[in-house]
């Protein structure tokens, strides 16, 4: 036999053959090598003719072809599934589910095209993220409205914790354990507590009285109880040492424990008593069982007052002696406290050690000492302060304030042996003395060793007789040339004519003050010479100038408003001329000096203000609305003579101003001078021919003075000269007052023919037929009008009221809403809307339309009004919380959270947001009534006469209530206060009443 080798590349098994019997010689045979190249990927050796031997999956590898290349044929993953490309395998959005090139090799441009398109979905993703969140925001919205969380549910609830006070706080019970297993544990046990031997000696035993621990001798027989207590149902005593045993449940687990074991109820003085006769205690007499009652109680008061102080930060001190033993101040609360002081004391001593010269760290720790109580160390130490630092005048001072008055005069005197030239040791030596005398010597002789003090001059001129301080100011001003106030004191203690002499003097010295210039000119206004006044403020200004002083025009008015509380008006307003033009320019002087007149009239400075109104209208006497705010601010704070002076020079420089002309004549009509007023209505006349408003006034003061004949005649003339609308409304309304009702509507005809898109005359006439039961006339006068007029709210209200009126709900339904249809957003016709639903009794339907409202209108006060007060009183604050965020200066809501306020008796909440309603809208009659009504329940008569006075300055004309009272026929020609009174009387009992 023969051995063949296989020498292939991969593999290296050699085949052999041996011989049989024939025992011939082994032979090999090696075949040429042969260079095939690289495999191809996943060639295994020998396995094509199946000599592989045994392998296993750890030598093939897994059942799929390699990454990178395809398995040979006949392999786990060498045959693909083939691709389905078919119409069944497409979609028409994302195409074909197959990866058509996938076999593809990725290559720098697909790179590139990967990024473009990357960075064109990062755009596109960007542009649609607001939609999306803004699509997110809205649908958590309306989820949060129909699932609300539990913190909103409890929002109104919460808020009302802010007002609670801290004795509420503490109020609140602590939570408890109702559970059972903790009811039956604690069944079972029952807790004693007995008091100290300590406490009982202190409260009921006296000195020297003799204690056995046997306590009380109970006599064999038991209790006798001679209030009734039969043995079963009473008191069982089976021992002494066992205590009470009460089978009746008297137990009493907080009493006080006896040495004999008796358990004895804290405080129990029965007059019908437990009297035992049998105990008695040898040498120690009778007890009283109240004493014991009493230290009971106060060492419960004791530990009271520690938690109190220990909670509240509160010191609490027993008058009879607790914790003086302490010996210290009771500022000291703490063991940290202590240890801060021990720091404080270690920190000052190191101060005073390092750097002795020091004074404020000896003073510091001469402090630390006195606030803990240690009266004696400190003075020691200051005084030792005192030697180390003698050149310390503030140390000296510290050391005299905490030493007796005798000590301290002593103290000085030795310090001002080491400073004789500090002033503050004088002053202070000053004061420790008794008598003015004392007090004089004193100061006359720091005068000597310090002559340029203006203090000790101050002081000691104080307390001298006015010749004698006119003396010394005339030697401290030769010392002490520069000092105005001496200058300025001794000009007053002189005659007139020695104080110009003074202030002279000190105008030489001090040429650059000021303040020496405005006294002068207040002489001379004390002194009657008003002429000098306006000289001497006008060469103050130059010579400051001249002499390098900036003039500061809010410094000279700041001055000005000195002089006039000082009475000094002529100096005020010679001020205020003078330099309120300083460093302004022309452009800008009107609004600037506009500005300064209100700020100072804010400041309550009426001459200063005045000064500049008359200063403007001097420099613009053409501006009409100058003399306007002149005029208020006269009407405010002046007379009637100032007032009247006013407009008398108003009407001279603007005679086209008819305001003017109408406020001159109703201020003479209001002060009862009628001629005066007619007279002054002529002459605007004169001036403005044909001017309605003229027209009108004029007719107004006849009507007011019941002089009807003339009224109807100057109206008549009106409408052939000045035929305007508002002058047929006049006459129309003249005429109904009168009760010519023929005659209003012939009017009331003419006027909707000349004027057909004047609504107020439509209105006129539909109420007109109403009022006399012509309910057709009146529905075709309105529903013209509303043709003529359709952008008229208050036109298309008439209409829908009328059909209320007359309970045809469907009818004013379908009004409201074509009228909504016209007038978009419109709170007044969805408030209209929902009253009409809330009489036809559709509660649902008044909620649908309140939603609609509100979110149309989300700032219409009006409508969260009605809200608020349509609500469950529960609901009410968490509403007004909502309309105060989305309409915070509306004057109903404010008289809406001021009704909260009322019916939760919080008085100055409620009174102050009546006063927010009126100030924001002063010409709502509503809220006047409501304040009104709070004053007259809850105010003193002075805040009801002020409100009163504010609503007849403010006369409201607006408001449901005050118009239905105020336009009503026969309330014409009441005043304001009048109109005020009717319209509180009829107001609802219940405040949210709609």
């Amino acid at each position: 036999g023969a051995v063949y080798v296989d020498t292939s590349p991969d593999s290296s098994r050699t085949r052999r053959s041996r011989g049989g019997s024939l025992g011939l010689e082994m032979s090999t045979y090696t075949a040429p090598r042969t260079n095939f190249g690289q495999p191809p990927p996943g060639y295994v050796a020998g396995i094509g003719r199946g000599a592989v031997g045994f392998t296993t999956r750890s030598d093939i590898g897994p059942a799929r072809p390699a990454a990178g290349g395809d398995a040979p044929p006949g392999f786990a993953g060498a045959e693909k599934k083939a691709a389905n490309y078919g119409d069944a395998n497409f979609d028409k959005f994302s195409g074909f589910n197959e990866n058509l090139f996938g076999g593809g090799k990725l290559d720098a441009e697909d790179i590139e095209a990967d990024k473009v398109y990357a960075a064109i979905d990062r755009r596109m993703d960007s542009k649609r993220k607001i939609r999306r969140e803004e699509r997110v925001k809205k649908e958590m919205e309306e989820y949060r409205k129909k699932r609300p969380k539990i913190q909103e549910q409890f929002r109104d609830l919460k808020r009302g914790l802010g007002g609670l006070s801290e004795a509420d706080w503490e109020s609140i019970p602590e939570p408890l354990d109702y559970s059972r297993r903790h009811r039956k544990k604690t069944s079972r046990i029952q807790t004693f507590t007995p008091v100290p031997d300590k406490i009982l000696r202190q409260a009921g035993l006296g000195a020297g009285q003799s204690q056995y621990a046997s306590g009380m001798a109970t006599p064999a027989t038991g209790m006798m109880t001679p209030a009734g207590w039969s043995t079963p149902t009473g008191f069982m005593t089976p021992g002494a040492r066992s205590g009470f045993a009460t089978p009746a449940g008297w137990q009493t687990p907080s009493g006080i424990g006896l040495r004999s074991g008796w358990a004895t109820p804290a405080g129990y003085a029965t007059p019908a008593g437990y009297q035992t006769p049998g105990f008695a205690t040898p040498g120690a007499g009778r007890k009283d069982l109240t004493q014991l009652g009493r230290a009971r109680d106060k060492m419960l008061g004791i530990k009271l007052d520690r938690v109190a102080d220990s909670v509240t930060g509160q010191t609490v001190i027993d008058p009879k002696g607790y914790l003086t033993d302490l010996n210290s101040s009771v500022k000291v609360q703490s063991s940290s406290d202590l240890q801060d002081i021990k720091k404080a004391r270690l920190l000052l001593k190191s101060v005073i050690t390092t750097n002795p010269k020091h004074g404020p760290g000896w003073i510091a720790a001469a402090r630390l000492e006195q606030e803990t109580g240690r009266l004696v160390v400190a003075r020691n130490l200051i005084m030792k302060g005192c030697d180390t630092v003698p050149k310390s005048d503030d140390v000296w001072l510290e050391a005299a304030k905490m030493h007796s008055k005798e000590n301290a005069k002593a103290i000085l005197a030795k310090a001002i042996r080491y400073i004789p030239t500090s002033k503050k040791i004088w002053l202070a030596a000053c004061k420790y003395e008794g008598t003015i005398e004392a007090k004089k010597a004193v100061l006359r002789r720091a005068l000597e060793l310090i002559p340029h003090s203006v203090d000790l001059w101050k002081a000691a001129v104080e307390l001298e007789n006015p010749d004698d301080a006119r003396v010394m100011l005339s030697r401290a001003v030769e010392l002490i040339p520069t000092s105005v106030e001496l200058w300025i004191a001794l000009a007053r203690l002189e005659t007139y004519k020695n104080a110009r002499k003074v202030l002279n003097r000190a105008r030489k010295a001090i040429p650059t003050e000021p303040q020496i210039w405005i006294t002068a000119a207040k002489l001379e206004e004390a002194n009657g010479n008003i002429q000098n006044v306006e000289t001497i403020i006008s060469k103050a200004v130059t010579s400051l100038a001249a002499h390098q002083v900036v003039i500061d025009r809010d410094s000279w008015l700041q001055e000005a408003e000195k002089a006039e509380k000082g009475n000094s008006k002529i100096t005020c307003q010679a001020i205020v001329r003078t330099t309120i033009g300083i460093g302004i320019d022309p452009q800008d002087q009107k609004n600037t000096w506009l500005n300064d007149a209100e700020h100072y009239q804010s400041r309550g400075s009426i001459e200063t203000t005045r000064a500049i109104y008359a200063h403007l209208l001097a420099k613009y006497p053409a501006k009409r609305k100058i003399w306007e705010k002149a005029a208020q601010f006269e009407r405010q704070h002046g007379d009637s003579g100032s007032l009247d002076a006013l407009l008398k020079k108003a009407v001279h420089y603007c005679p086209k101003a008819e305001v003017l002309w109408l406020m001159w004549a109703k201020e003479k009509w209001v002060s009862g001078d009628v001629t005066s007023a007619r007279e002054i209505l002529k002459q605007a006349f004169a001036a403005n021919t044909d001017s309605e408003d003229v027209w009108v006034a004029a007719v107004k003061l006849e009507v007011e003075t019941k002089e009807f004949a003339r009224a109807r005649g100057l109206l008549a003339k009106a409408r052939e000269r000045a035929g305007t609308e508002r002058i047929w409304m006049k006459s129309a309304i003249l005429e109904r007052r009168l009760g010519k009702l023929q005659e209003c509507e012939n009017l009331l005809q003419s006027g909707t023919a000349r004027y057909p898109s004047f609504d107020k005359l439509w209105m006129m006439l539909g109420q007109l037929h109403a009022s006399r039961g012509e309910i057709e006339a009146a529905r075709k006068a309105f529903r013209q009008g509303v043709k003529k007029c359709p952008k008229s709210t208050a036109l298309w209200l008439c209409y829908a009221n009328l059909e209320v009126d007359q309970k045809q709900y469907s009818r004013a339904r379908s009004l409201l809403e074509t009228s909504r249809m016209k007038i978009s957003k419109d709170a007044e016709l969805w408030l209209a809307a929902i009253q009409v639903e809330e009489k036809a009794g559709n509660k649902k339907v008044v909620k649908q339309i309140m939603a609609k409202a509100l979110q149309e209108c989300p700032s219409a006060g009006i409508l969260w009004a009605h809200a608020i007060a349509t609500d469950p009183p529960p609901a009410r604050k968490s509403r007004s919380y909502d309309a105060l965020k989305r309409c915070s200066d509306d004057p109903n809501v404010f008289v809406s959270v001021a009704k909260l306020f009322w019916l939760d008796g919080k008085q100055r909440k409620a009174r102050n947001w009546f006063n927010r309603a009126i100030t924001v809208n002063p010409n709502l009659g509503d809220a006047w009534a409501w304040f009104y009504r709070f004053e007259k329940d809850h105010g003193r008569k002075s805040k009801i006469q002020r409100v009163l006075k504010k609503c007849i300055e403010a006369e409201p004309t607006h408001g449901k209530r005050w118009c239905v009272v105020s336009k009503d026929v026969f309330n014409s020609g009441l005043k304001t206060e009048e109109i005020l009174k009717l319209v509180e009387q009829k107001l609802p009992t219940d405040l949210f009443a709609t």
